[in-house]
């Protein structure tokens, strides 16, 4: 018999609060992080998720008194304190350790110094991160684009299933920055206003920064769902666009729905990606529709966050969490004319509902994808 599988713990780090309640509650006033920011990372100013430096600061100086960590960093210690202080586990060989992100350190090679060399080097930054809490297994890196976050929930699923751990504690995270933004914008791909998702007025994303944590753990103690089903499959489409049938995205939940047993009748919700650029929304429609998928409530959290790269599936895992716990749905902000040649039902507005199963999907460059479906934990 396989192994079940559940997320007791989340946190995220956001530019809408330092914890998840706080998060909850700006989306459901309908609060966005997106702002338009001055700060010289650009020629002109842009509309990004930017977290508070100060607020970051005074947050750290709380849990450490130390100066020598990146901001990255500081933000992935606060997304794991409270929930590693909270499990009170042995960080003993049986309790792994997964670090997520698309770039990392990738702001300290602004100072090409051999120090700062190392710092961008991402097993520097998992260990720098184990190392604050004391560790012992040896780290995990996931970044694999954009689907970094959400595939390291499904990697640590599989890990305790192989029975090669009994927990695994997941953090994601990436931060707004020149290298980041430069490359977006190569590729004309950021929106002059805040992102549309799925809409006909989409002009692509708004980038945004963030940190997530979860606890993945065999012990159905204080389960808030059980991961009943994964896939991710890579269709080699593109080195930056996403096959145009959505092929990548349909066989990984495809995968998903087979582990679990679930039919497309019974899924209540999913949180897809939804980057309101004009390939990757038509993709996902019509991945969703081939699927039967087009008449389950939808929602993209770009509009409040950004997107965070790796950080994104992690981060709408956790809010996705939260809808299933309160039953309660949230709109797709900015979200308004739909803009996809197939239909998908796009929420507009908070509503009521009861959630038993809840579909997480990410695509992201190189023609990654990944799904991973939740049960609402009894």
């Amino acid at each position: 018999m396989t192994k079940e599988v559940y997320i007791t713990e989340t946190n995220c780090i956001t530019p809408l609060g330092f914890d998840v309640a706080t998060n909850v509650n700006n989306i459901s006033s309908g609060v966005s992080g997106i702002q338009l920011h001055d700060n010289g990372m650009m020629d002109k100013p842009f509309y990004a998720a930017i977290i508070n430096e100060v607020k970051l600061n005074d947050a750290f100086a709380k849990i450490s008194s130390s100066q020598n960590y990146t901001r990255l960093e500081k933000m992935m210690i606060l997304a794991m304190q409270p929930i590693v202080e909270k499990a009170k586990l042995d960080l003993n060989e049986k309790t792994g350790f997964i670090l997520s992100t698309t770039k990392g350190n990738v702001t300290a090679l602004a100072n090409s110094t051999q120090e700062n060399f190392e710092k961008a080097h991402l097993h520097h930054l998992a260990k720098r991160v184990a190392t604050f809490f004391g560790f012992k297994a040896e780290p995990i890196v996931v970044s694999n684009a954009c689907v970094s976050g959400v595939l390291a929930v499904s990697i640590a699923k599989r890990l305790i299933q192989s029975d090669l751990y009994d927990n695994v504690f997941v953090v994601a995270g990436d931060e707004v920055s020149e290298f980041v933004l430069s490359g977006f914008n190569s590729f004309q791909a950021m929106s002059d206003l805040p992102c549309k998702p799925y809409s006909n007025n989409r002009t692509g994303v708004s980038l945004g920064e963030a940190t997530a944590a979860v606890l993945v753990t065999s012990d159905n103690k204080n389960a808030k769902v059980k991961i009943v089903g994964d896939g991710s499959i890579n269709d080699a489409n593109h080195i930056s666009g996403p096959s145009r049938t959505g092929e990548g995205l349909f066989r990984s939940i495809e995968s998903a729905m087979k582990e679990a047993n679930v039919k497309a009748t019974q899924i209540d919700y999913i949180s897809a990606h939804g980057t309101a650029t004009p390939f990757n929304d038509e993709m996902e429609a019509i991945a969703f529709n081939r699927l039967e998928l087009q008449n389950v409530s939808m929602n993209s959290l770009k509009g409040f966050y950004g997107h965070t790269l790796g950080a994104s599936g992690l981060l709408e895992t956790v809010i996705g969490i939260e809808s299933v716990l309160q039953n309660k749905l949230y709109k797709s902000l900015g979200s308004d004319e739909l803009g996809v040649s197939q239909n998908i039902a796009i929420i507009t507005e908070n509503e009521e509902k009861e959630i038993h199963y809840f579909l997480k999907t990410a695509s992201g460059f190189g023609g990654c994808n990944t799904a991973v479906l939740f049960e609402k934990a009894n």
